[in-house]
């Protein structure tokens, strides 16, 4: 058909060939729409593939075929093939089963056989830094979400004060102008002065078009990653010389007869206004650049820093299933099957982005953050805890666990956290009320290592889906071996582990037949200096030669007197 246009004439030439380049350049300019298609073909490549060629030769069966019978039992056929597909493989999830085995395969996994301890406990709950940051700002501006990142040698909050995306106008024409970054260790989080960084992105979450994030990262893909790459969570910190960037996590498809995904790389944009030039640069090969997974250590505030998709890491996570077998999470199976346990009240599930100290667990890992997951049987009855998990929060390619079920150490699970906290405080009303995020607490109290989650209570309005921050929260400290609830002044993190041994020391000894700590040291002091504390004045002691010289100068003082 085409041809037969070009041969009518010139006038059909050039129409062809100036529709050929407007096609040919909205091809290129708009590939951030269509790359999702791109990227649905890449995930699902070998069903597709399959259900082609299945369709192809059916098809041309049915063709073929000089019988009505013969056709509509090639039809049938056809039916019950595509029918079993969409069982097997969707109804009952086997095609994502079959991912997370490649997953679980594709995973460098180490076990470790000592926790490491936590440190640089992070007091506030994420979604409540979230709805304190939305306190904080005006109508026309929305807050990213938070995320927890390292900030020279500091934990921070970090999300941008953004345009909004309810009026339109505003992500077109704005920037986002300012940036949170406050301290994940204060039980007091500020949302002024020094803690709202004035810094301009032109690229931005919440921006229209070209200056959206993932249509800006998109464009800058190249044509094999826009088959295999995915945008995903949007990070807000300081590079090596002290600018504030936006790092946006990627995700990498591998595989072919299942995909799955893995860590990509980032996509590092940096701050400044756009101009015209900068317009040109997004609509034809985008923003940001390219830093690989292996590119990364070259980069020192990337390394252990968080930059890993949640998605990425709750997919390694959940794959510790198959530790028991291929066939151990199969319904009939189950022996050692395990999940990710989500707490309906919790606005925020696994993982928890938590600081640890592996220096004493002689691993090789590296002392910072980690995603932390706690697994559990799959059984809803079930609330031991299984595994503790820890993904390195930049990407690296180890996997460690720490198997408690093997160790018969009989912990309880997250999902048996929020009733412990409940019973141990009757008087709360607990309809507005949530215990939630409860993540790990690992000290050396006592003469060993102890597992507790700290978790903290949340106010929620009647009829809110938002919790409501609070700049002194409760705590408590939940012992997963003991289940003993210790509730913890937020105030004073110094004192924590000393209130958590002054309740459970006791239990503690007849238990384990541990010795004493925290004993505060006393000495003996003289009753003249006891004396001097309580009354701030000395009293002196009184001897013999003290009366005798006493008499003997009233004496002399009465003869001077009779004298005169």
């Amino acid at each position: 058909m085409i041809k037969n246009y070009w041969n009518r004439g010139k006038k059909q030439k050039t129409i062809t060939i100036i529709v050929s380049l407007i096609l040919l350049i909205a091809l290129f300019v708009l590939r951030d729409d269509y790359q999702p298609a791109l990227l649905f073909f890449r995930k699902y490549i070998f069903i597709i593939l399959l259900s082609a060629i299945v369709l192809f030769f059916g098809l041309r069966k049915f063709r073929s075929s000089a019988t009505t019978g013969g056709r509509l039992g090639m039809l049938a056929l056809l039916l019950v093939f595509f029918g079993i597909l969409y069982v097997v493989g969707w109804h009952y999830k086997m095609y994502d089963y079959m991912r997370t085995y490649n997953v679980f395969n594709h995973l460098n996994r180490v076990e470790i056989n000592e926790l490491p301890l936590t440190q640089n406990e992070r007091i506030q709950p994420l979604r409540n830094v979230f709805s304190m940051a939305n306190e904080s700002v005006g109508e026309t501006k929305d807050v990213s979400l938070p995320h927890l990142v390292r900030i020279g040698n500091e934990n921070k909050w970090t999300m941008a004060i953004q345009p909004t995306e309810k009026y339109m106008w505003q992500g077109m024409t704005d920037n986002t102008e300012e940036v949170f970054a406050v301290s994940s260790t204060t039980p007091f989080p500020r949302f002024s002065s020094e803690n709202r960084i004035p810094v301009t992105f032109s690229i931005g979450e919440s921006l229209k078009f070209s200056r959206n994030t993932y249509n800006a990262v998109v464009q800058r893909f190249n044509i094999f990653q826009l088959f295999t790459m995915e945008p995903s969570d949007t990070y807000y910190m300081k590079n090596d010389t002290g600018q504030w960037v936006e790092v946006v996590s990627l995700i990498k498809w591998k595989g072919f007869l299942f995909p799955y995904p893995t860590f990509g790389g980032v996509m590092v944009i940096d701050s400044g206004e756009h101009d015209f030039n900068d317009y040109i640069e997004r609509i034809l090969i985008g923003k940001g650049k390219y830093i690989s997974p292996s590119e990364m250590k070259n980069y020192p505030y990337l390394i252990g820093q968080n930059t890993l998709a949640e998605k990425v890491s709750r997919l390694q996570a959940e794959s510790l299933k198959f530790l028991g077998g291929f066939s151990d999470p199969l319904p009939w199976n189950m022996k050692t099957a395990v999940k990710i346990p989500n707490l309906p009240d919790d606005q925020n599930q696994q993982p928890f982005v938590t600081d640890f100290d592996f220096s004493d667990t002689n691993t090789g890992a590296y002392s910072g953050l980690y995603h932390w997951f706690g697994l559990e049987p799959v059984g809803d009855e079930r609330t031991s805890l299984t595994y503790s998990v820890f993904i390195p929060a930049d990407g690296s390619d180890t996997f460690y666990y720490y198997d408690h079920a093997s160790k018969k150490q009989g912990y309880a699970g997250v999902s048996a956290m929020p009733l412990k906290v409940i019973e141990s405080r009757k008087e709360f009303d607990w309809s507005v009320n949530k215990p939630v995020e409860f993540r790990p607490y690992i000290k050396d109290i006592a003469g060993r290592k102890r597992l507790f989650f700290l978790g903290t209570i949340s106010a929620i309005r009647e009829g809110s889906d938002n919790f409501d921050g609070s700049a002194t929260p409760d705590l408590a400290l939940i012992d997963s071996e003991y289940r003993d609830v210790v509730w913890i002044d937020v105030k004073h993190p110094s004192q924590w582990d000393k209130t958590v041994y002054d309740q459970l020391n006791e239990a503690w000894r007849a238990s384990e037949g541990i010795g004493y700590y925290f004993a505060v040291d006393t000495k003996n002091i003289e009753l003249g200096e006891k004396l001097q504390d309580s009354l701030n004045k000395v009293i002196p002691i009184i001897d013999d030669k003290t009366v005798l010289l006493e008499k003997l100068q009233k004496q002399i003082d009465s003869l001077k007197a009779s004298s005169n």
